[in-house]
């Protein structure tokens, strides 16, 4: 399928890639299709992202501490500066793999391997986030149970989570531990049972953790985190 081919070649991720199919930026043998279920083959077919066409890159993955005040976008409309500002001396075209807002900070994967983004952020793998988290004053033990289990919002419930009190002095540190990232999740959570959060950090993307990263800075992933970031826990068969 087309968004497969242009996400193995490092276009985007298979999920941007169907955006830039629906939109009408993708050809092939310089025509423009919106069908997500175009078929191409490469060793025949020319395909290119608005006449551009496509190389296949070697892998690249990278582990970043993105700071605040940047995006987790390739491009960003309104003009804030993205992650990709803080990228040097990397000619192959990377995206970030899922979100972190623009006042949060934290582990950021980038990588050109579709594949592995799509099995990181997939719900079916359950791929554990975990999050250093200051809120407004301490939750009651009864509230912080109500967020554990199937927090309702937007009148949706969300996965169960789990959540220990790391700091309990003043506006407290807990540790957030999500398996599925609805936007702004933890935020919006805490906002909603009156605790809102005043700063957040990602410590851990499934397998990937480094707490000596500073924030802006980054570095390629070692063969043994690549191995085991490219073989996340399997959803439960029961």
């Amino acid at each position: 399928r087309l968004q497969k081919l242009l996400a193995h070649a490092g276009v985007a991720s298979r999920r941007a890639c169907d955006e830039l199919i629906r939109e009408g930026h993708v050809q092939v043998n310089g025509v423009t299709g919106t069908e997500l279920g175009t078929k191409a083959d490469p060793s025949r077919d020319e395909i290119t992202v608005d006449f551009e066409p496509i190389r296949r890159e070697q892998p690249v993955y990278i582990l970043m501490n993105k700071p605040k005040g940047y995006v987790t976008t390739v491009k960003d409309e309104a003009g804030r500066p993205t992650v990709m500002a803080l990228l040097r001396g990397v000619s192959q075209r990377v995206y970030p793999v899922g979100r972190l807002d623009f006042q949060s900070e934290g582990l950021l994967l980038l990588t050109n391997d579709g594949t592995l983004a799509q099995r990181l952020t997939a719900l079916d793998f359950h791929v554990p986030k975990v999050y250093m988290v200051k809120v407004h004053r301490l939750p009651e033990a009864s509230t912080l149970e109500e967020l554990r289990d199937g927090f309702r919002l937007d009148g949706r419930r969300l996965k169960p989570c789990a959540i220990e009190v790391v700091d309990r002095q003043g506006n407290p540190w807990l540790q957030v531990t999500l398996t599925e990232g609805k936007n702004q999740q933890i935020r919006r959570m805490f906002a909603a049972v009156g605790h809102p959060v005043s700063k957040l950090r990602r410590i851990a993307f499934g397998p990937l953790e480094d707490p000596d990263l500073k924030p802006g800075a980054w570095r390629f992933l070692s063969a043994q985190e690549l191995a085991e970031a490219s073989s996340p826990p399997s959803a439960p068969t029961s």
